[in-house]
Order: structure tokens, then C-alpha cells, then sequence
């Protein structure tokens, strides 16, 4: 386990101004590890990612990934987000974006590990296809290929398994088994029970404020989010 925690945030906090986003929160999550983020609808998850991912402005604390302040370039660099809301360029194929990813973060002989997952997510009779013309499961594939598929330490996940069928959630559930056992810090917001089963830690929030910091099970994460 590394010294330093790959996600550190520090009195992190987010008001929308009438609205509590997050409450001022502290906690580091380590290398390896794989925390699943849980809670009601408007509970505060999606802030939480946008903050780590540096997609939002704080309004108080600090996140570092890394070491390094989020938004520089090196915690840009360390940190891969899937989004819940897929963010695809209508004009590229599924392969040009994941050749795209590629280019962009330099990635040597990255095709033999796209053709892998481009398989593995089914995509593989849809590789030279459009993505803004699929489904809004498909979309969420393309997605996660393109997450998975750059180098990172830290990987954000905001709700995953929307849209996917049974057997594409599966899936899920092992790629980020995978890429945790390869070493790479995954934050996933998620009530996938299976996830439960799999995840190190749980971080349960309500109404922006953390109310668990600490196993996951799949009873915890019914009692949660209310299931």
C-alpha cells in the first residue's frame, strides 16, 4: 500500500448557494482500493465525483490525486472519469475514439488492449459504427471502453450499470476487479449489489454529508440508499 493516498480531499466542500452540495469532508483512499459511493438520489454523489474529478469549483478545501492539486495537469493526467451522462464526438467511430484516447495520452501498441475490451463489452460488431446513434446502453459501453482503456491511477465512475443488461453488468463487475487488482484506485457510484460484494470500502452520503466511511456489503448499501 502506498504512503500517500492516491485521492486526498481536505474539508472539501460545494454549496450551490441555497443548496448544500457536500459538507466540508476529509478522507484518502489508497492505492487498490475500490470504494463504492452510495446514497439516495440527490444524496450528493455526482458533486463528490465533479469535485474529485475537477470538473467542479469548490466552494471550500482542496482535492489532491496523486500529490498533486486536481485540475493541474498532472492530477489530469492520473485521473480517468466515466461520466454518467456518456460525452462521445458524433462524428467518430467507436475505434477513432478509442484510437483518439490513445493518441491523446500517448499510449504505445494500445490496440491489442482495445480490441480486448471492445470485445469483452460486446462492441465488437459495432466497433466502426457511430456511437450517437446507439442506444443509451451502448453509449454507456463506448464509455467505459474509453475510461478504461487510457492510463490512470485514480478512476471516477458515476453510476455505471444504467442502461447495461444483465450481461454487460457482469462485465462491469470484473473489469473494475480487474483494473483494481492491476493497482488502480476506482471510486464508483453505484447500488449494484454485486459491486457490494467486491468493493473494499463503502462511502455512504445523505443529504451531502458522509453517514458510513467504512466495510460494504450489500445490506449496507440497501440500509444506504433506503433499499
Amino acid at each position: 500500500m502506498s504512503t500517500e493516498p492516491v485521492l486526498d480531499t481536505r474539508e472539501l466542500a460545494k454549496d450551490y448557494g441555497d443548496q448544500l452540495g457536500l459538507s466540508p469532508t476529509t478522507l484518502q483512499v489508497g492505492k487498490g482500493e475500490l470504494v463504492l459511493l452510495v446514497g439516495p438520489n440527490g444524496a450528493g454523489k455526482s458533486t463528490f465525483l465533479g469535485l474529485c474529478a475537477g470538473l467542479l469549483e469548490p466552494t471550500g478545501g482542496e482535492v489532491l490525486v496523486t500529490g498533486a492539486e486536481v485540475g493541474s495537469q498532472a492530477a489530469r493526467a492520473s485521473t480517468s472519469v466515466v461520466p454518467d451522462d456518456p460525452v462521445l464526438y458524433d462524428d467518430l467511430s467507436v475505434w477513432e475514439h478509442a484510437e483518439y484516447v490513445a493518441r491523446l495520452h500517448q499510449m504505445d501498441d494500445w490496440d491489442e488492449l482495445a480490441a480486448i475490451l471492445v470485445e469483452r463489452l460486446a462492441l465488437g460488431d459495432r466497433r466502426h459504427d457511430l456511437p450517437s446513434r446507439f442506444s443509451r446502453g451502448l453509449r454507456q459501453k463506448t464509455s467505459l471502453l474509453l475510461g478504461l482503456l487510457r492510463p490512470a491511477d485514480l478512476l471516477l465512475v458515476d453510476e455505471p450499470f444504467v442502461g447495461l443488461d444483465a450481461p454487460g453488468q457482469s462485465t462491469l463487475v470484473e473489469l473494475l476487479e480487474e483494473v483494481v487488482a492491476a493497482g488502480v484506485t476506482a471510486v464508483v457510484s453505484s447500488h449494484q449489489l454485486d459491486l457490494a460484494d467486491r468493493a473494499t470500502r463503502c462511502i455512504g452520503l445523505r443529504d451531502g454529508v458522509v453517514v458510513h466511511d467504512g466495510p460494504a456489503s450489500r445490506d449496507i448499501v440497501r440500509d444506504l440508499t433506503g433499499g
